[in-house]
């Protein structure tokens, strides 16, 4: 992909600044290009498996990183024209429901996903701004327990944002969530306590991005009330359970093989479910191939390669998430898919 192809998210911005001015199902704008236009679209274009072909001129190249950069103010700017116009007009529920959901798809698919690119980097300002991405979304301690958990404990029943075997998607939110939340805390304490000789301490990662949440709930309470704050959080919500949904779909049922009761199999290809359409991968900046990411958590994401060894989806990722969903149908595709790979690797 060349790097004008990762600007196509700007699509979303374009909507949402439109639904956040519209009234009725012009409110849902957004909503209506992720799940309706881009999710039809990948069942009818191919997937792109081509790999990158110049690695060294792609990883010196700077704009791949300042397009994500930009991204991250983007997302600051929406936000705040979101909550302006919260304060200031007065609309129908459903328009006002439109607008929340729009935004919410903007926390979850860039808020979170920039800074999940963003917070792989060993560069402090790009950790920085991940930082504050994930506060538009109230996930901010995503940034340790992602990268120092689930990257650890990815495909093992240790890690609480892997999808087991069987398990509703209704469900792996609630696990997820508060298993996630708490395993930063863990994490988090046991650095600090490592380093400073105690975990309470303003050093304390976790008791930083606190005071940070907390301060900018009371701030958007300050300047709208409860009208502005429940807004905020509700999009922050969509945002949450929209990244959840897609831990779900990217490692369900998968599992590493256990080589002494403490310790796993390296993380293969075939621990996660990757798809390469085209679409996909340039508005997620190649989230989608995801085994690769996995595989060397360092690759920045325009080298990102497919795996013929990897495991595909039924559908791109609004469609995958729009089926898991439904979870008995779900399970019923993902479990043919899980027992073929199996005998594949067996045999």
């Amino acid at each position: 992909m060349k790097w004008y192809a990762y600007l196509m998210p700007v699509l979303f911005y374009v909507t949402s600044f439109y639904a956040f001015q519209a009234e009725g199902i012009g409110a849902y704008a957004t909503l209506i290009l992720a799940f309706g236009v881009i999710a039809t679209l990948e069942l009818i274009l191919k997937p792109i498996n081509e790999n990158p072909d110049d690695e060294e001129s792609l990883k010196k190249n700077p704009l791949y990183r300042w397009i994500q950069i930009g991204f991250v103010f983007l997302q600051w700017i929406t936000l705040l024209y979101f909550l302006y116009i919260t304060k200031h007009q007065d609309v129908d529920t459903a328009t006002s429901i439109g607008r929340i959901i729009c935004m919410g798809l903007l926390c979850g698919v860039f808020g979170i996903n920039v800074a999940h690119e963003l917070g792989h980097h060993v560069n402090k300002t790009d950790q920085m701004l991940a930082k504050a991405s994930l506060l538009t979304s109230m996930y901010m301690h995503f940034f340790i327990e992602h990268n120092k958990g689930h990257h650890k404990h990815v495909a093992t029943d240790h890690d609480p944002a892997s999808a087991r075997y069987n398990e509703w998607i209704y469900v792996f939110y609630i696990r997820s969530i508060v298993g996630s939340y708490l395993s930063a805390w863990q994490i988090e304490n046991k650095d600090t306590q490592k380093q400073f000789g105690t975990w309470l301490t303003l050093s304390n990662q976790m008791i930083q991005l606190h005071i940070i949440e907390i301060s900018f709930l009371i701030i958007l309470y300050l300047y709208g009330g409860l009208l502005v704050l429940g807004s905020f959080l509700a999009a922050a919500l969509l945002g949450i359970l929209l990244l959840e949904s897609v831990n779900y779909i990217q490692h369900y049922g998968l599992n590493r093989k256990a080589t002494s009761p403490t310790s796993f199999e390296r993380t293969q290809v075939y621990h996660s479910w990757d798809c390469h359409y085209p679409l996909g991968r340039m508005m997620l900046f190649e989230l989608s191939r995801h085994s690769d990411h996995h595989y060397l958590a360092s690759r920045p994401y325009q080298l990102l390669r497919h795996h013929a060894q990897a495991p595909l989806l039924p559908a791109g990722y609004p469609g995958s998430i729009l089926l898991a969903l439904i979870p008995p149908l779900w399970c019923s595709v993902m479990n043919r898919k899980i027992v073929k790979m199996k005998d594949g690797i067996d045999s």
